[in-house]
């Protein structure tokens, strides 16, 4: 940066400086006169626009505003609706049932799971009638088939009349302990039933289901309004809970004037049975049967 410096302080400026006199030159001759002034006024304005081009505007500004309002209103009520009350994205009813949220019960103090390493014999602590599936939705409850203890006697009914004896004698040699059953009817005529049988250890209840299948046999004693029992090939084996084993059966077609599904689940000290029948030729469905046995199996998993 420059530094100026000041003039020495024995040098003055005059303020005004006097320019030399200009010499007088001849007389200009007289020209025209002037124009009057005349005063300035505001600007002319440029051409004002048709007003067939202001209509037009005015009205797509308000379809825009209108549009805009319709748009954000419709979102906002389909983000406020739920999935199945929007039309184009409701769940395809598949024909499964409504059942109310499980829950495991509790345990007693100290008391381990079925399947811990600590539970060699694999033994459920927890109450047995509180380890059943409860009935879904809309299902006529069986006043039978409550959800508490049945006998020997009521659970044997289900198979045929020339089996109950053997049935029964396998319960006996296999130490049953006690047997909870819960029972329903659906709309469309579809009972199910549900089975716990505990036993007192693991090597008791295969000894059972052993004896069911005639000792290692491919196929179960058949239950009591149903021809020979078939696999069910529309089950999956991985669909089960873990530590659990399900065997699955069905009717061959054709079926009498009634089909029933069931299946049986080893789990530990406790088999499940699970029966879905209905009269008619349209049979049981595979969905709600598949659906019964797996939430029936993940409570004793």
């Amino acid at each position: 940066m420059t530094e100026q410096t000041a003039p020495p302080a024995d040098v003055t400026v005059p303020a005004t400086a006097t320019l030399p006199p200009v010499p007088a030159g001849p007389p200009l001759p007289a020209g025209p006169p002037s124009p009057p002034a005349q005063e300035e006024g505001p600007a002319p304005a440029g051409p004002r626009p048709p007003r067939r081009f202001l209509r037009a505007a005015l009205r797509w500004t308000a379809a825009v505003l209108v549009m805009g309002g319709l748009g954000a209103g419709t979102v906002a009520g389909i983000t406020s609706m739920k999935r199945t009350d929007v039309p184009g994205l409701a769940t395809r009813d598949d024909g499964r049932w409504d059942y109310p949220a499980l829950t495991l019960p509790a345990l007693p103090a100290d008391a381990p799971r079925p399947f811990s390493d600590s539970n060699a014999a694999e033994v459920h602590h927890a109450d047995l009638r509180r380890l059943l599936l409860p009935a879904p939705a809309g299902a006529a409850v069986d006043k039978e088939l409550d959800g508490g203890w049945v006998d020997t006697a009521r659970y044997t009914a289900e198979y045929g009349k020339d089996d109950r004896a053997a049935v029964t004698q396998h319960l006996k040699d296999s130490a049953l302990r006690h047997t909870a059953a819960r029972g329903w009817t659906m709309k469309d005529g579809t009972s199910s039933r549900v089975y716990l049988l505990q036993f007192n250890s693991v090597a008791y209840s295969t000894a059972f289901i052993d004896e069911i299948f005639d000792q290692g046999g491919s196929l179960p004693i058949p239950l009591a309004g149903m021809a020979e029992p078939v696999y069910d090939e529309d089950w999956t084996a991985t669909a089960g809970a873990e530590s659990t084993t399900a065997h699955v059966y069905s009717e061959a077609e054709p079926h009498g004037a009634e089909q029933v599904r069931h299946a049986y689940v080893l789990a530990g000290d406790t088999v499940a049975l699970v029966v879905h029948s209905r009269k008619g030729e349209a049979g049981t469905a595979a969905v709600p049967f598949h659906q019964t046995l797996i939430l029936q199996n993940q409570l004793l998993g």
